[in-house]
């Protein structure tokens, strides 16, 4: 294995042939929206089960490491953004063995659980309208969202905006609620004060294995802003749109988690949640909100279709930068009326649009996503128990070792960086290499908790031995093309750019 060649700081970032349609307003959304969904509606109760109040440092521990990683995935994107974001990057830094990998890691792990959520919101709707089996509304959810990323990458934009606009409106509503419940402020209902937070055990019930605990429940709730990297490549300006998007964002969401966690455990004893049941709606329902269940049904259902939306777009994406780079199918790079991009990506003959943000839609690559997502959907509709667990056991950790790998990539190109183009570091790691060290041992350390976990065992075993198989592929790959370069791949990544 080798590393990619070094690059030198007068070299040009070759420009992105996919569309630029993306609004920083789409960016800064799609960064708050990411990650609130249904593991924060309602994965959050299990949590809650086992650390009791302590959920709060839960939630603060494990939005740190998501807040450290997104801090150090920023500081390289702005540098070098694409479209490939994290797979680039380590390619760069590490070698091609590490693009090839995390990219696949990445693209299986978005397909996989994007059956997850269009599975769960055909069940919501299936509730609704009971004539409608939940078949039906998945094949529905599937074809809408793939149109939408077919057409144009500014519908992709516009759905998540309205998606995660809903979503951020309804936790600022449900914080303002809790406020003034606790406050006694509200009809019908006296000051909690600190009677929830210190009866029923204490602050730490389950002492500080509770909050161990937590952490590998909630850690992987932050899982999704990851995505507001890859956007970037397709905006005006993606240097200066994710340096804006993830300072905000990272921020805001600890704001909304943590301060959602303290609102639940302070009205409502901790040991009234359970999991598998919204906190949210138990705490809507103690302070009177008439029909709770359902309100917070429609917003669930509006978090898992924006998050299906946001993996397709994702997934599309990360096997675009890998059919850029020579590790997929050349074919994948057609794009829709955006030109070529060195004689790769090339137009797709069936369109002419030439509108702004009409063009450069990775059409074939959409396809190619959703098609591997509609398998996923249909192993998790037959055998929900067998096969497809196996698959959703394998994703299960991957999350953390792509977080690793930004980390360990940012410890390359950080130095590099700094002496070829400092002037590209618009933004800056906190207290580097000792927080990306910190972050390292951190996500290392929830890797051999989860392995004392009985519950999370299976899924970093499984999560070993897909990466495992995925990194076997890549170095058999490299090893094959040793003695001559591969087929097409002219591209190794973004330049280190000294603009």
């Amino acid at each position: 294995m080798h590393e990619a060649p070094p690059t030198p700081a007068a070299a040009a970032t070759p420009a992105e042939p996919l569309s630029h349609g993306l609004k920083q307003r789409h960016l800064t959304m799609l960064g708050l929206g990411g990650v609130i969904g249904a593991g924060l509606f309602v994965g959050s109760g299990a949590g809650i089960a086992v650390a009791g109040p302590a959920i709060v440092v839960s939630y603060l521990i494990a939005g740190a490491l998501a807040m450290l990683v997104m801090r150090m995935l920023g500081e390289m994107s702005a540098a070098m953004p694409a479209s490939g974001s994290f797979s680039v990057h380590a390619e760069r830094a590490l070698g091609r063995w590490a693009g090839f990998s995390v990219g696949w890691l990445y693209w299986f792990l978005l397909v996989v659980v994007l059956a997850v959520e269009a599975t769960a919101a055909a069940q919501i709707a299936h509730g609704w309208v009971p004539g409608i089996e939940p078949w039906a509304w998945v094949l529905l959810f599937m074809v809408v969202f793939t149109a939408a990323n077919l057409t144009a990458v500014k519908n992709f934009g516009e759905f998540e905006f309205w998606f995660a606009s809903l979503k951020v409106g309804a936790i600022v509503v449900f914080l303002v609620l809790g406020v003034l419940a606790v406050l006694g402020w509200l009809p019908d209902t006296d000051p909690v004060g600190m009677t929830n937070l210190t009866g029923q055990g204490g602050f730490l019930p389950n002492g500080w294995g509770g909050v161990v605990s937590g952490v590998l429940t909630v850690v992987f709730a932050f899982g999704g802003l990851e995505v507001v990297t890859i956007a970037a490549a397709e905006t005006d300006d993606p240097a200066r749109a994710v340096g804006r998007a993830v300072r905000s964002a990272v921020v805001r969401i600890l704001f909304f988690y943590v301060g959602s966690m303290l609102v639940i455990v302070t009205v409502l004893p901790w040991t009234a949640q359970q999991a598998g049941l919204s906190p949210y709606v138990k705490v809507l329902d103690a302070i009177g909100v008439p029909s709770a269940g359902q309100i917070m049904n429609i917003v669930v259902f509006v978090a898992l279709l924006s998050a299906l939306n946001a993996n397709l777009y994702g997934s599309s994406r990360m096997i675009f930068s890998l059919a850029e780079r020579g590790e997929a199918p050349r074919g994948l790079l057609k794009v829709s009326g955006g030109g070529s991009k060195g004689g790769g990506a090339s137009k797709d003959d069936g369109s002419d649009d030439s509108r702004e943000g009409a063009g450069g839609v990775p059409r074939r690559a959409v396809l190619a996503s959703v098609a591997f997502g509609f398998v996923s959907v249909l192993l998790n509709l037959l055998w929900p128990d067998t096969v497809f667990l196996y698959m959703l056991n394998s994703v299960g950790a991957v999350l953390l070792f792509v977080w690793a790998l930004i980390a360990a990539s940012q410890l390359r190109l950080r130095a590099r960086l700094e002496q070829e183009a400092p002037a590209a570091l618009a933004l800056r790691m906190w207290w580097f290499p000792y927080l990306t060290w910190v972050t390292l041992a951190g996500l290392f350390g929830v890797l051999l908790l989860m392995l004392t976990d009985d519950a999370a065992r299976p899924q970093v075993l499984w999560s070993a031995g897909a990466t495992a198989l995925v990194l076997l592929l890549a170095v058999g790959r490299q090893w094959r093309e040793r003695k001559g370069p591969r087929p097409g791949h002219e591209h190794e990544g973004p330049a280190l750019t000294d603009r």
